[in-house]
């Protein structure tokens, strides 16, 4: 079992020095940005490393001696999503990380299965929480014409280049749950797209992520270890807690394509993300690890950071020690 970071949180930092960091917390994994809602800082000869074989020794040459090396791709966004700069852009960046893996000699892709508006001319996606209701129902059936024809031929080019492609199970996607990747398996005769194993926001859905990796099995294609704490406001607010506030265009912001933005956390939330052990211990880590090592002993398990109160290389210090005492305990 191989332990990184995704890099995301690092991107303040050159490459090198991002490198040092994870070597430094004694993890050997980076799992690099290649597009989507971010843009791929640390990989600055993306285009030249398509069609260049100097290009990608150069690039590679970094890692050598270092004892970290490439932990996958991330390309987390919207490539369903109705707006065509966003969505096009987005399903764009997944086939170009999918040839960018395999001129790596990468194997696995982690993005979402995203998410289309409700009805024909949408602008905006619409996420069907609770479909009780037989409209609700249509516009399911509507998003996955959609999404089927894509997600089919995102399989084919996967398939052909030797990669794996791992959805996120995150809300505000068509596919956030077991029951989703199987209904998108079943409908495009899917072999190279399965689940990246993201904790966090099953924690909050109220999941058993250990339970989820023994139900999907080799569904499961990645990991990210990253963790929730559901706070005393869940008794009041629910977890779908939906307080957010939008933030005005003076005020530091992170776009996510278009003129779409995150928005600024509720105040007193039903949930955060935090460092891997403050929401579930170094015992719950320990099963997820074995859990995941069951269903592949070479699984890649990256750290991401979230947590807000804690500093970027200290929240990764706190994760990595967690995670590396699951591992010892789990003995994987």
């Amino acid at each position: 079992m191989k332990l990184g970071v995704y890099n995301a949180i690092l991107h303040d930092r050159s490459p090198p020095e991002a490198i040092e960091v994870i070597a430094g917390l004694g993890l050997e994994g980076i799992e690099l940005n290649s597009g989507g809602f971010l843009p791929p800082v640390h990989i600055p000869t993306f285009d030249d490393i398509l069609t260049s074989d100097a290009a990608r020794d150069d690039f590679l040459a970094q890692f050598e001696g270092t004892g970290v090396s490439i932990a996958g791709l991330n390309c987390n966004g919207n490539p369903l999503h109705p707006n065509g700069v966003i969505g096009d852009a987005h399903a764009q960046d997944v086939r170009r990380s999918i040839r960018l893996a395999n001129r790596l000699g990468q194997h696995r892709v982690v993005t979402m299965s995203g998410l289309p508006g409700g009805e024909p001319g949408a602008t905006r996606p619409n996420w069907i929480v609770n479909a009780w209701n037989s409209g609700a129902l249509d516009v399911l059936d509507f998003q996955w014409e959609i999404a089927t024809p894509f997600w089919r031929e995102i399989d084919a080019l996967a398939r052909d280049l030797d990669v794996k492609v791992a959805l996120e199970l995150h809300p505000q996607n068509l596919v956030f749950n077991p029951a989703g990747i199987r209904e998108l398996v079943e409908r495009t005769g899917a072999t190279n797209v399965g689940v990246e194993l993201d904790a966090s926001h099953l924690f909050w859905q109220q999941m058993d992520p250990v339970a989820v990796v023994r139900d999907l099995g080799p569904l499961v294609f990645h990991a990210a270890a990253k963790d929730v704490r559901v706070n005393p406001a869940a008794a009041v607010y629910g977890v779908l807690d939906n307080r957010f506030r939008r933030l005005d265009p003076s005020e530091d912001r992170v776009n996510l394509g278009g003129d779409e933005w995150v928005n600024e956390w509720p105040k007193e939330s039903a949930w955060d993300f935090v460092a891997l052990g403050r929401g579930h211990d170094t015992a719950f880590w320990a099963q997820f690890l074995t859990a995941l090592h069951e269903v592949d002993p070479e699984m890649i398990v990256n750290i991401e950071h979230e947590d807000v109160s804690l500093g970027r290389v200290e929240g990764l210090e706190v994760a990595a020690g967690v995670l590396k005492a699951a591992a010892q305990a789990a003995d994987v």
